[in-house]
């Protein structure tokens, strides 16, 4: 099998940059390991920034979002009983975000592929990416029982963490950054409506929470817990208890229940590989770069990479030159940092470390309270939670 441009991995990243590269007229294969009813199932991310939400519309993949989708021009911070809005149209000139699922992302993508757009098969799995440093790639992969390989002039890994495109960089060539943090993510979905019409981030001595959502019917919420913890541990009695009391406001505010449909943890983390690229293989995605969900950036990011690889290779084909190929890595990154710095901030700002001090505790809470009374730093955070630019 032969093709321009072989992606390894169809979540949003790579349904995206088959699209794009269709609409710019280059072929792409994407080859999946996982069946197409995993794919759409696979609960993620569901906060889209302003450039997310901007790209989709323009790639022909908005329509069901935005009849559909949440727009929220704000967030509500929570701490010491309080509430402070942070309008984002306000501060940022306009921008916004939306709520909409990464399953329902993946659903529109896979759809207009199947439709209109190159090979796209599912229940591939990818072996390796050999010859990255040649001018013709490969990747071997079994499909259907058999082994086959997909022949490109490039190759974009967005298989996530523990894919087969990041080996594919030697040991000597690459440079890892990363922190693990103490603290989990506990998450439920509920069939309540929402308790509130935009994101909640609430601070409390007993730990973070975020309300959130996936309809006006279902809401999506997370408790701060130990690392490790099993989420069968906590009762749903237990859960709404809990939530109750890291949301709890001096005002008459008040958290609605309702049955809890599903249970997860999600590990905490920080990371990033440098280069983003070796030879003819780009690297996008959690492939590359991981944040702690605080900062709502992970898919994100990965709309960042593709956006700019399919700018960059578009480029190449237009005028020749390879210059914005060769600056992938680096254009990538400086957005990347800056999504890395902010996810860490919000992290550390709302969540109690288990050796947390009164010192720490009061630190935590002048963070927030710059925030509620200053024009800059309520600026900084609305501008970065609609996100870096993509230009």
């Amino acid at each position: 099998m032969r093709t321009t441009v072989g992606i390894i991995g169809a979540g949003p990243a790579g349904l995206l940059l088959a699209r794009l590269l269709h609409n710019a007229g280059i072929d792409s294969v994407v080859l999946e390991s996982r069946d197409r009813a995993y794919v759409e199932q696979r609960q993620r991310a569901g906060i889209l920034e302003q450039g997310t939400v901007d790209v989709l519309r323009a790639a022909g993949a908005g329509e069901r979002m935005d009849r559909e989708g949440l727009r929220h021009d704000g967030i509500e911070l929570r701490f010491a009983r309080t509430r402070h809005r942070v309008d984002f149209p306000a501060l940022t000139g306009g921008r916004s975000v939306m709520v909409y699922a990464q399953t329902e992302v993946c659903k529109d993508l896979i759809a207009l592929q199947l439709e209109e757009g190159g090979p796209l098969l599912f229940g591939a799995e990818a072996l390796a990416v050999e010859d990255a440093e040649g001018d013709r790639p490969r990747v071997p992969f079994r499909y259907e029982g058999r082994e086959d390989v997909l022949e490109c002039d490039y190759v974009v890994g967005c298989d996530g963490f523990w894919g087969v495109a990041r080996k594919a960089v030697p040991a000597g060539l690459s440079r890892v950054f990363e922190r693990t943090y103490p603290f989990a993510w506990l998450g439920v979905l509920a069939d309540v409506p929402p308790s509130h019409d935009e994101l909640v981030y609430a601070r409390h001595d007993r730990g973070f929470a975020l309300l959130s959502m996936r309809s006006p019917s279902v809401s999506r919420l997370y408790l701060q817990v130990p690392a490790g913890t099993d989420a069968e541990e906590w009762s749903d009695e237990e859960i709404w208890d809990e939530l109750g009391r890291r949301f709890e406001t001096a005002d008459d505010w008040t958290l609605g229940r309702g049955p809890i449909t599903q249970k997860s943890v999600t590990p905490m983390r920080s990371f990033v590989h440098e280069p983003m690229r070796h030879g003819r293989l780009f690297l996008a995605g959690d492939a590359a770069h991981i944040v702690p969900p605080t900062g709502a950036k992970g898919l994100n990011l990965a709309v960042g990479d593709v956006v700019t690889f399919a700018r960059a290779l578009t480029h190449e084909r237009r005028t020749g030159s390879a210059e914005l190929l060769d600056a992938y890595s680096a254009t990538c990154l400086r957005r990347i940092w800056q999504a890395e710095r902010f996810s860490y901030d919000m992290t550390t700002m709302l969540h109690r470390a288990p050796d947390a001090t009164g010192f720490d505790d009061r630190l935590q809470l002048a963070r927030l309270r710059r925030i509620a009374s200053g024009r800059a730093a309520e600026t900084d955070l609305a501008e970065a939670y609609t996100g870096f630019s993509l230009d």
